[in-house]
């Protein structure tokens, strides 16, 4: 049975998310504006946000926060926070694409010890908690266990409008369609990451995440036995440049064709 944390993160996902199905089906009426080139915020994330602050803040009063929309908020408990995405896969929100998700992570001292993911349109919810396993509601998730490229799916993100990282991209996805069975953009790097813990993917990789991106989505894979690290093989960094994560049998060879198909100079940015 999940732990009275995963609990205050499963409540508060789900408070949120009846604002976000409300609000995908009214999306034409929502207040939009603009982040930067081709990045949003929609009236939708900040609702989401609030109720998320409010509910985790209530349970857990001395907790800290680091939100997409707000910023970092410092809580009495200096050892503990909450990294919030309120609406990850906003630009498909935004198109009345159903693929988004709420995703929260716990970070104690400096670790990430607790994650819950949750899509909201097919009521999926994915958690997990350090030494406890990963779950898709009360159903334990492992990772994959397929052993070749040749046979793997692969997830990733392409850079939009105004993010550098083209040529990077280019060179690993043109590396990874010669390789594998194939290769997925489906807008939402938790989900990307739930699926992983899933073995709905075999791998994922992107570059230049923030880290309510991937905080709860480590957690997950790394419960469901896969290994997430950045490209030179180093623990994964919330805010890092490069994140790779696999199951444990092509977590390597997923890194090592992805650093020989980099320059030099895209592999020292990616590193």
């Amino acid at each position: 049975m999940p732990s009275a944390t995963i609990n205050v993160m499963e409540a508060a996902a789900r408070k949120a998310a009846r604002g976000l199905i409300r609000d995908f089906g009214e999306v034409e009426n929502l207040q939009v504006s603009r982040k930067g080139p081709a990045d949003y915020v929609t009236e939708a994330d900040r609702r989401a946000e609030r109720r998320l602050r409010d509910e985790l803040a209530k349970a857990r009063p001395g907790f800290g926060f680091l939100m997409e929309e707000s910023g970092a908020t410092a809580g009495e408990d200096a050892t503990r926070r909450w990294i919030v995405d309120p609406l990850d896969g906003t630009t498909n929100f935004l198109h009345g694409i159903p693929h988004f998700a709420i995703s929260i992570g716990l970070e104690e001292d400096g670790e990430m010890v607790a994650g819950v993911i949750y899509e909201p349109l097919r009521d999926e919810l994915f958690w997990a908690e350090k030494g406890v396993g990963c779950y898709l509601n009360r159903r334990r998730l492992r990772v994959s266990s397929r052993r070749r490229l040749e046979d793997a799916v692969l997830a990733t993100g392409i850079p939009f409008k105004g993010r550098g990282g083209k040529t990077a991209f280019l060179s690993t996805v043109g590396a990874a369609i010669d390789r594998v069975a194939g290769v997925r953009r489906l807008g939402s790097a938790a989900l990307d990451l739930a699926y992983v813990a899933a073995g709905r993917y075999d791998g994922f990789w992107e570059f230049g995440l923030s880290p309510w991106d991937v905080a709860a989505g480590i957690v997950l894979v790394r419960e469901a036995g896969g290994f997430v690290t950045d490209l030179k093989g180093g623990a994964a960094r919330l805010g890092g440049p490069s994140i790779v994560a696999a199951n444990d049998r092509l977590h390597a060879p997923v890194r090592r064709m992805l650093r020989e198909s980099l320059n030099e100079s895209d592999l020292a940015l990616a590193s």
